[in-house]
């Protein structure tokens, strides 16, 4: 298995979200746009990866090449993405966002397809592949924030550039895998999609990202709001990693003892206690530490669990479809939806009242995955 290739391109995807979740509200803020339009811009972000991921799932689905798909994603991504340096006006950068995220958000899911073909029967060690994504995460959120603070909010679309250009570079050095013969009788894709579990797995996902939303629009405003600086911004958003780092590491091992569902009910019920953290102490750094190795549950073995359902899930001709369905109705919808809501209710009520929002919606997502998800496991 080519590791360190498939590693690379893990380390610079998510190295670009090092750049664009703490820093790209900053950027926005900067060119003078009220939070509730930072909200309309970063929902249109995460909105188109309700339709790109699927688009590109299906035609990897039906045509294979998945790592042709990906190296013309990055790339395209990369072009597109050149226009925002000429860009200040909202209907501007909205449309630069939509058509550089249309294609950045369709490659992820096709190479999490690649990398799941290359481990095989080994699926659960996915973790110690993905533990890179977040490494380059903690290196680009770190560097960038010296940077920012350094200079200004404007180095953000250069720093997010050098990475894009990167993470096609790493996509050109991963061959595509040998096609697997796909069993030639499977169950349509709608019958999977009808199953109680599968219904209830994708609302929790959905809801799970609601959640998440109002930190990663306006968790770095918020700080700097309360005197915060941009390097310990950095430097917080990288503690909440490497406690993710070191949770990727030990994944494999709980799974092997614990059911997914019962990991996504721990990791929501860690995320309504978080959220309730942040809105109601931003001035104990002390507390904010704490809520940052939250993180390690509330996204890293969330996610890891998620995979690993949807692995389960969708197998065969589905599994394109499946990690697409992933990425769309969580990130896509979820994200989307929970940004323009943060967007308008950070406005209107307050950060506050928001974060504690943010923790109701993660308390809901956790009945849900304990009761038709974890129990469904069990049974």
């Amino acid at each position: 298995m080519p590791y360190w290739r498939i590693s690379s391109f893990y380390f610079f995807y998510f190295g670009a979200l090092g750049v664009l979740v703490p820093y790209w509200g900053l950027y926005l803020q900067s060119l003078g746009f009220s939070p509730a339009q930072i909200g309309q811009l970063l929902a249109i972000l995460m909105g188109t990866k309700i339709i790109a991921p699927y688009l590109w799932g299906w035609l990897g689905d039906h045509l294979g090449h998945r790592m042709r798909i990906v190296r013309a994603g990055a790339l395209s991504t990369v072009v597109v993405f050149v226009s925002i340096f000429w860009l200040t006006d909202y209907w501007g950068v909205a449309l630069a966002m939509a058509l550089f995220s249309f294609f950045w958000n369709a490659i992820l899911p096709q190479f999490e397809v690649v990398s799941l073909h290359y481990l095989g029967a080994r699926s659960s060690h996915y973790a110690r592949l993905r533990v890179w994504g977040s490494i380059g995460f903690i290196v680009t959120v770190t560097l960038v924030g010296v940077w920012v603070d350094w200079r200004s909010p404007a180095v953000v679309p250069l720093a997010l550039l050098l990475v894009f250009i990167a993470i096609w570079i790493a996509s050109l050095t991963v061959a595509d895998p040998a096609p697997e013969p796909h069993p030639q009788e499977q169950p349509p894709l709608l019958t999977i999609l009808r199953r109680p579990a599968v219904i209830a797995f994708f609302l929790v996902c959905f809801l799970s990202q609601i959640s998440h939303a109002v930190y990663y629009a306006f968790y770095s405003i918020y700080l700097e709001g309360h005197g915060y600086s941009k390097t310990l911004i950095g430097q917080l958003w990288s503690l909440g990693v490497v406690a993710e780092v070191v949770i990727f590491l030990l994944m494999h091992r709980l799974l092997h003892h614990c059911n997914a569902g019962c990991v996504l009910t721990l990791s929501l019920l860690l995320a309504t206690l978080r959220w309730g953290v942040i809105g109601w102490f931003p001035q104990s750094l002390a507390l904010l530490l704490f809520a940052q190795l939250l993180h390690a549950f509330t996204f890293g073995t969330f996610h890891v669990a998620a995979i690993h359902l949807i692995h389960r899930y969708f197998v065969g001709r589905h599994q394109g479809r499946g990690q697409a369905l992933y990425a769309g109705v969580s990130f896509g919808a979820g994200g989307a939806v929970g940004s323009l809501l943060a967007g308008y209710l950070w406005q209107g009520v307050g950060p506050r009242i928001t974060f504690e929002l943010a923790a109701l919606v993660a308390s809901v997502a956790a009945l849900i995955a304990w009761y038709w998800v974890a129990k469904r496991d069990l049974a």
